[in-house]
């Protein structure tokens, strides 16, 4: 990210996905986790503009804050969903129990296991660009 982006933008939106699973997962992911996440924050916040075409075609709701995506494995979204509590960052989650079955099913797995036993499948991030920054300084670029 430039140094522009930085001053220009207040918040950083950021998205770590797990190394180890499958694109379409993956994808599903963070469809769900920024689905959440949005529903958290409002069109202010994210920065949503209604883009238009010459034909007054309307592309509604795109942020204009660049959406970085990341990689780690499941320990390392971990300790970045953990600093994100620790800093009071806005954030969504998504483990491996929300997959498979119905929502009712989902939502039993998910209860009937501790933190320590679920696997990250993702986490997104919106909040100060500086703290979201250190927090996810050490992951690399999803490829």
């Amino acid at each position: 990210m430039t140094e522009r982006n930085k001053i220009m933008f207040e918040n950083k939106l950021v998205a770590i996905v797990n190394k180890d699973i499958e694109t379409g997962v993956a994808m599903n992911a963070i469809a769900h986790m920024t689905i959440g996440l949005g529903a958290q924050l409002d069109n202010t916040q994210l920065r949503l503009d209604n883009y238009q075409d010459n034909h007054g075609n309307t592309y509604p709701n795109i942020s204009q804050i660049p959406f970085i995506i990341l990689r780690g494995k499941s320990g390392e979204i971990r300790k970045t969903v953990q600093a994100a509590k620790e800093h009071t960052i806005q954030f969504g989650a998504f483990l491996n129990t929300m997959t498979g079955g119905g929502y009712q099913e989902q939502l039993a797995n998910t209860l009937e296991k501790s933190e320590d036993q679920l696997i990250y499948y993702g986490a997104v991030l919106f909040g100060p660009w500086e703290i979201v920054s250190q927090i996810t300084k050490k992951l690399s670029l999803y490829k």
